[in-house]
């Protein structure tokens, strides 16, 4: 039990969460590259992201794990990210600070979709069984690759916010 969900439950509201994460990120970074705000689904974006991370160290293990790293990393560029926005207003550097590190957010989870997509959907683990074959390192290598490229668009696109009044006056 974890919670008071049974591990099956807790993973199925884990993956969810990350699912929510995933689409609500990528209608972000498509606000981003078209210079819309996209509040409500930045602020979704965020929590669902943060809430992955943070569940993610909730499943019973004895010792550390590239998930945890994974997870710790994303917290803190969602730490950077949630200061950017809300914090500094997107405000001067902060603002592709923001555009950056919600993109490295975004990034994390869904290299960890491609992850467990290779160890749990058949078809791909027959592909990559140990996840050190071509395919799987070629899958990775194309998400990375187009997240530098959108990442440095949305972070050239970004538009820097006027200061508002409160953050004049911090």
């Amino acid at each position: 039990m974890i919670l008071g969900m049974t591990t099956a439950t807790y993973t199925l509201v884990h993956v969810v969460i990350s699912l929510i994460g995933i689409v609500s990120g990528l209608v972000v970074m498509y606000g981003l590259l078209a210079g819309k705000r996209l509040d409500g689904w930045t602020g979704l974006f965020l929590a669902t992201t943060v809430a992955t991370s943070v569940s993610g160290f909730g499943f019973p293990v004895d010792h550390l794990l590239p998930s945890h790293i994974v997870g710790i990393i994303s917290l803190v560029a969602l730490a950077v990210a949630i200061l950017g926005r809300y914090a500094f207003h997107r405000a001067g550097a902060w603002g592709r600070t923001y555009v950056i590190s919600a993109a490295i957010a975004l990034y994390l989870n869904v290299f960890v979709l491609v992850a467990q997509s290779f160890q749990k959907v058949p078809a791909l683990k027959a592909l990559a069984p140990t996840q050190r074959e071509p395919p799987f390192l070629i899958a990775q290598l194309v998400v990375m690759a187009l997240f530098v490229v959108l990442t440095i668009f949305a972070a050239k696109r970004f538009r820097e916010e006027p200061a508002s009044p409160r953050a004049r006056a911090a």
